[in-house]
């Protein structure tokens, strides 16, 4: 009765809604879950209970990706209170506020290690929050700013990256052809990308922030981001904890080794997994990657290092670090309950078959030839709509990428169809960065220790215009279809849109 139609994404639209209206995350996602559940037993409440727990979130908690990315945030976690308990978060703090005098220095280096981690969304979040934090906090960034950053350089660096999971994960979805070529071509087309990238340069060197971010920053500038905020800035609850005593022994070094050994470990896992020591070639190794298992190989070499450094460097004895561990456990289960609640949700939306529903009005509209112009237009806007709605920048890739091939047939080297997959690219990781139920938006909150729901009505502005300014260029790019035109017109077009905003708000 209610599958295949629109019933299947009402689930989710309730669990957003109630989650920007509440400011609540947990019970309106649980909600979400329990009419998802309800929906598809057509009220049945024993039907119910059995979809939700068995069918939804006992088996996303048995799927082998979803354990994977759990044991990965739980060590990233232990890594992170490693290095605090060490001293050299504190060191690097000092040391950065030392060397990066003003503001928009600070968000400049958030946003240039957010592009030199590349290989992975969730690697990314967790890994910039930890470092950046002490730096962004120095110079009264809200959290709210740099879960903002955190996430606008995670998934959006990641699409336009080609060695990369997500690269991995597009290609896959590409039959008869390379995969990998499609998406290397499809770069320049990715507007939504490389736009969000230009709109965080213009942001920082400007000085100009708007919406709820504007408030947030004005909040910070008054009184910091201090513990005494906590209740507002931490979803892990590691504010809340009692401080730890913090080894004054610490210097940078542990913090950028455990790093640096974070980054290696965890290439070195994910080509490890993709045959690169059986004999496969670096890229092709990354393009059959396992991202989940490579990035847990990774980790765990990563925290094997870091306890023998700080044990052999006298910072931390080893019971000291053997604390630690549950410590960066329960950092992070606020985090996972969310995750695991954002997965269980989207299980029952699939099984409401909501990407069939998704699927049926997208060849709908892609099948009236007098609309072919203005297909990329169309199929960012798709995909922006079900990536939020779903909460998941892979599914629609899987949902819309072959049905743009499949409009196109042999014909694989047609520029409309390079302009159509990045469009279903950038619309999806469009709607992910907005969406409250998506993975690496949790990520990011936690990256960055600020609330969930903060972060996501704060950044949901920004996402917007860029994303307008994104379907403009689409637009055009439908009929121009040469990206050297078409891109450095989003470019033009995204910073006056900023100086416009600016301009009309200062008079206001």
């Amino acid at each position: 009765m209610f599958a295949n139609s629109f019933w299947a994404l009402v689930p989710a639209i309730i669990a957003i809604a109630l989650a920007l209206i509440t400011k609540e995350v947990y019970s309106s996602l649980f909600l979400g879950i329990v009419v998802g559940g309800l929906l598809y037993s057509s009220f049945n409440i024993e039907g119910a209970i059995s979809h939700i727990f068995v069918d939804g979130m006992i088996a996303q908690l048995s799927d082998s990706w979803n354990v994977g990315i759990l044991i990965f945030l739980v060590i990233l976690g232990t890594m992170v209170m490693l290095m605090n308990r060490a001293g050299g978060s504190g060191a690097f703090g000092r040391w950065a506020v030392a060397h990066v005098k003003t503001k928009a220095g600070a968000q400049l280096a958030t946003i240039l290690l957010g592009v030199l981690i590349f290989i992975d969304d969730y690697f990314n979040c967790l890994t910039v929050g930890s470092v950046m934090r002490p730096l962004t906090d120095k110079h009264k960034i809200s959290r709210e700013k740099l879960a903002y950053l955190i996430d606008a350089t995670a998934a959006p660096v990641c699409i336009i990256a080609p060695i990369s999971s997500w690269a991995a994960a597009v290609t896959g979805f590409v039959d008869g052809a390379n995969g990998l070529t499609l998406f290397v071509r499809a770069i320049p087309y990715n507007f939504y990308a490389l736009l969000t990238i230009v709109m965080m340069l213009t942001l920082a060197f400007s000085g100009f922030d708007y919406g709820p971010m504007k408030l947030a920053e004005l909040n910070s500038k008054a009184g910091g981001n201090l513990p005494k905020r906590a209740e507002h800035i931490s979803p892990t609850g590691a504010d809340d904890q009692p401080t730890p005593p913090i080894s004054e022994k610490g210097r940078v070094i542990h913090l950028v080794l455990p790093i640096i050994s974070l980054i290696v470990c965890c290439i070195i896992g994910m080509i490890y997994t993709g045959g690169f020591f059986e004999g496969a070639g670096f890229i092709d190794a990354f393009s059959n990657s396992d991202a989940s298992v490579g990035l847990v190989y990774g980790s765990v070499a990563a925290l094997l290092i870091t306890i023998i450094f700080f044990v052999a460097t006298k910072v931390l004895n080893f019971t000291e670090c053997m604390n630690a561990i549950p410590e960066g456990f329960k950092s992070m289960v606020p985090a996972i309950l969310v995750l695991t609640f954002a997965w269980t949700l989207k299980a029952m939306t699939d099984s409401l078959g909501a990407a069939d529903y998704v699927a049926g009005l997208v060849e709908g509209f892609v099948g009236n030839n007098a609309l072919v112009s203005f297909l990329p237009a169309i199929v960012f806007i798709v995909a922006v709509f079900l990536a939020f709605a779903t909460g998941t920048s892979w599914g629609t890739f899987g949902i819309l990428i072959p049905i743009v091939v499949g409009v196109f047939g042999a014909d694989l080297n047609s520029e409309l169809m390079i302009i159509a997959i990045s469009a279903c690219m950038a619309g999806a990781v469009c709607g992910d960065h907005c969406s409250p139920i998506s993975d690496t938006t949790i990520m990011a909150s936690a990256g960055a220790q600020c609330d969930h729901i903060a972060h996501v009505s704060t950044q949901l502005p920004y996402a917007m215009t860029a994303a307008a300014v994104s379907f403009v260029a689409y637009i055009i790019a439908g009929f121009v279809r040469t990206w050297f035109i078409c891109l450095p017109v989003g470019i033009v077009l995204m910073v006056a849109t900023l100086f416009v905003m600016k301009k009309v708000i200062v008079v206001k």
